[in-house]
């Protein structure tokens, strides 16, 4: 009995699109993700970073730079991080607005007895 023999003898198993799994091919044996969602998760959970610089040069003079920092995780993720910009920016969240005013109606409040205490 030949190795071929023994290798084809021996069933493999199908992935449920009925293609054999990459290690029957010699590849990888880790999980793959079979869709969009799965990867997503994937990707939220553990995070990605994409960063890159854009330059605009005229006769070794640099006119313009641009840094790119992108960080794509899940919120939850993020905080663990220590990235919570969203919640102090009034643009994204109702409470850091109401924060903003209260310490505006403060000021307001001690400037209004500065002056009425200076002119009684």
């Amino acid at each position: 009995m030949t190795t071929e023999d023994v290798t084809e003898s021996q069933p493999t198993a199908l992935d449920t699109a009925g293609r054999r799994p990459a290690a029957a091919y010699g590849g990888s044996t880790r999980p793959q993700p079979t869709n969009l969602a799965d990867l997503l998760e994937r990707i939220l959970d553990k995070g990605i970073v994409i960063a890159g610089d854009i330059r605009v040069n005229l006769l070794d003079i640099e006119l313009l730079t641009v840094k790119i920092r992108l960080v794509l995780v899940s919120v939850d993720k993020a905080k663990e991080m220590g990235i919570d910009w969203w919640e102090t920016d009034p643009m994204f969240s109702s409470r850091a607005h109401h924060d903003e005013l209260a310490a505006e109606n403060q000021r307001l409040r001690e400037r209004v007895e500065e002056l009425e205490s200076g002119s009684g």
